[in-house]
């Protein structure tokens, strides 16, 4: 069947795991693309996607689906509000969002029977997820025969000609307190060549640089971070093509960051520092604010994948296993209202709420 006549949901895309497990090849892609143009179906408009992970998992009750009704037991200590939509509420602690609701839009009906957090995190970031027998496995590294997200099928379609980067991951990659690397992080099947631009450093303060494209040593920042996210990868090559190719895709890897350190226009859409005060502020004097600031400058510039993880270290997410309620209260959820309003609001300002995703 030609791609022009199938009729081919965004929706269908992530069901599915992403275009590259159709055999879609580039040409076929922006075809597609041609095609629904005067089609209201198809991709729809989204030309660039932000993806905020809260690490460790939000309590849906004391965030975007509060159970006022519900047993005591399970409800929470917090209220429920009003928002933007009559018969929609959130938790109160969520104030800001509150008043938004009409501009983004919750999912209330997805679930997943893997508890544990490492493997879970698979199917929340590609739509695949593992076989039932192997929750009893526990934690344990990601796979390169594992599915690969977003972002990594995004770059493996991409021609290469944006000058930035297809697929940027702001904030530290994910990990258990015993640091095993959450699934779904990497590029799997696609290889390493498909890897994230990684920005793993602070962003609070007034003249950040990000280290990640400071010219050589951002370079080496990049080696370093691909020699990480690989060494489970090569350990398990025995067979030396096997191992030589391994090493052609983190060599074509280097080459691509190379070019994107030598880019002025990289340098420009990482420029956090050029946002004005009043903006920096409203996005907030956190980490998760900062990133989420970032990840809209890297949108506007044209960067089509952004993940942001809310995870400063391991013990640092929303994965509370004590002092949940005020954590929750004073932290977690402050932090969250305060990031997210700020980018709903700051993409509808600047024309690009119809086209993000």
């Amino acid at each position: 069947m030609s791609i022009q006549n199938h009729n081919l949901t965004r929706r269908s895309v992530l069901q599915i795991g992403g275009a590259s497990t159709l055999g879609l090849t580039l040409p076929q892609l922006l075809a597609a693309r041609k095609a629904t143009a005067a089609d209201p179906q198809g991709f729809g408009k989204a030309k660039q996607v932000i993806i905020l992970f809260l690490h460790g998992g939000h309590p849906q009750q004391e965030t975007f689906d509060p159970k006022p009704d519900g047993p005591s037991e399970t409800r929470g200590e917090f209220g429920a509000i009003s928002t933007a939509i009559p018969g929609i509420q959130f938790s109160e602690l969520l104030p800001k969002c509150a008043t938004l609701a009409d501009q983004f839009a919750v999912v209330r009906s997805m679930s997943h029977e893997n508890t544990n957090h490492v493997q879970a995190c698979l199917p929340a970031q590609t739509g695949h997820k593992h076989p039932a027998s192997f929750r009893s496995m526990g934690d344990f590294p990601p796979s390169d025969t594992d599915f690969p997200p977003v972002g990594a099928v995004v770059d493996h379609l991409y021609d290469g000609k944006n000058r930035l980067p297809n697929w940027v991951r702001i904030g530290p990659l994910m990990s258990r307190n015993n640091g095993t690397t959450v699934h779904g992080q990497t590029p799997g099947f696609l290889g390493a060549k498909h890897s994230s631009f990684a920005v793993d450093q602070p962003l609070v303060g007034e003249d950040v640089e990000i280290q990640a494209v400071q010219g050589r040593s951002g370079l080496n920042d990049i080696r370093l971070s691909g020699r990480n996210n690989l060494r489970e990868e090569f350990n398990k090559l025995s067979d030396r093509v096997q191992r030589e190719t391994a090493s052609q895709q983190l060599d074509d890897f280097y080459g691509r960051a190379a070019d994107l350190l030598g880019s002025s226009k990289t340098r420009r859409a990482f420029d956090i520092s050029a946002e004005s005060v009043e903006t920096r502020e409203m996005y907030g004097s956190t980490e998760f604010g900062q990133r989420c600031l970032l990840a809209r400058r890297l949108a506007e510039a044209g960067v089509p994948v952004v993940n942001i993880s809310y995870c400063y270290k391991p013990g640092d997410s929303w994965d509370t296993h004590s002092r949940h309620f005020s954590k929750t209260k004073e932290k977690l959820a402050p932090d969250l209202d305060q990031a997210f309003s700020a980018l709903i609001k700051d993409l509808d300002q600047r024309g690009m709420a119809d086209d993000t995703l």
